[in-house]
């Protein structure tokens, strides 16, 4: 290996030790659902105060989860950890971290009460908001998402799948997609969608988009699209969900939803980031050509708006 690679590959290692660690908050809430009844009340107390958690000892933990302190250990090694002093120590530290990079955030961090004002309300949401795109940044696995890149590159054809609020980011990555020249389509019916990935072979792709990870259509979707030899992609807030059985790929998020935000604003953006970072990635894959496309398409639009102002300018006279 000459010199140059050698220092080049020092840098992407580098550049990869660099990047902060997910949250012990995070890697929990998104394992949450995957997780045994007696396991999720540990979890949800980590979730709901992770710095009470930190200062308890296992045997309040414990008591205040309604469970045994094997559970509570149990929990630590399906979460990674090689036991409960090792967890209240990180999470002791990330608490700290968290305080002194953002100041005392627990009341903006809690769910909409119904006795909130509205001067809160705007606070809470737009706090999730900004907190969603943030730690699905800080979290997303790169190595993953250049995969994901270059099979997008590579794929005679795109097919995209979403229901609901996941049908909108959905269109939004097709629209993304078809400006640069890729062959995609976006699908929200479930027949439809079983109909696409049932012409789907080897080399095509298919993108399946549930915040949840476990809507039966796109995930069936990417099932039959699976079996007939596509790549499969799922983007995903919960990695441990049934969506992840049938993919190759996993891209997650890392959105909050609370009692009065279910299918919000929040789980969205964090989504439509994830895109964001996947086209990008394929605009630089493809430069010269996603360049030519891009400036192709903005003077097809400003042809028609133009055309459209002589027309009014004209009525007008």
């Amino acid at each position: 290996m000459n010199k140059a690679a050698k220092t080049s590959d020092k840098e992407d290692r580098a550049s990869s030790d660099d990047r902060p660690a997910p949250s012990t908050v995070l890697r929990v809430r998104s394992l949450l659902p995957s997780l045994a009844p007696a396991e999720q009340r540990v979890a949800q107390r980590i979730i709901d105060d992770p710095e009470r958690v930190a200062a308890s000892s296992i045997t309040q933990l414990a008591k205040d989860c309604d469970t045994s302190e094997a559970t509570v250990i149990r929990f630590c090694r399906t979460i990674d950890f090689t036991g409960y002093r090792e967890l209240r120590l990180t999470l002791a530290t990330e608490v700290g971290q968290a305080r002194g990079a953002r100041g005392d955030t627990r009341e903006l961090a809690s769910d909409i009460d119904p006795d909130d004002t509205l001067v809160t309300v705007v606070q809470k949401i737009a706090f999730a908001d900004a907190r969603a795109v943030e730690d699905t940044g800080s979290q997303l696995d790169v190595e993953v998402l250049q995969h994901v890149i270059e099979a997008l590159a590579g794929a005679h054809r795109i097919d995209i799948y979403g229901v609901g609020a996941s049908a909108f980011v959905a269109a939004d990555f097709q629209q993304k997609l078809h400006r640069i020249g890729l062959i995609s389509h976006t699908w929200s019916d479930s027949h439809v969608m079983l109909t696409s990935a049932a012409v789907l072979n080897t080399g095509d792709v298919a993108v399946g988009i549930s915040h949840s990870g476990s809507t039966v259509d796109t995930t069936n979707a990417l099932r039959q699209a699976r079996e007939r030899g596509a790549t499969t992609v799922a983007i995903t807030n919960f990695p441990r969900s049934t969506i992840s059985e049938v993919s190759d790929h996993v891209l997650t998020t890392a959105a909050r939803e609370t009692t009065f935000r279910s299918g919000a604003t929040a789980s969205r953006l964090a989504q439509l980031t994830v895109i964001d970072c996947v086209f990008v990635g394929l605009a630089q894959l493809r430069y010269t050509d996603t360049r030519s496309a891009l400036e192709s398409t903005y003077e097809a639009v400003r042809g028609l708006r133009v055309d459209r102002g002589d027309r009014r300018r004209s009525q007008e006279g």
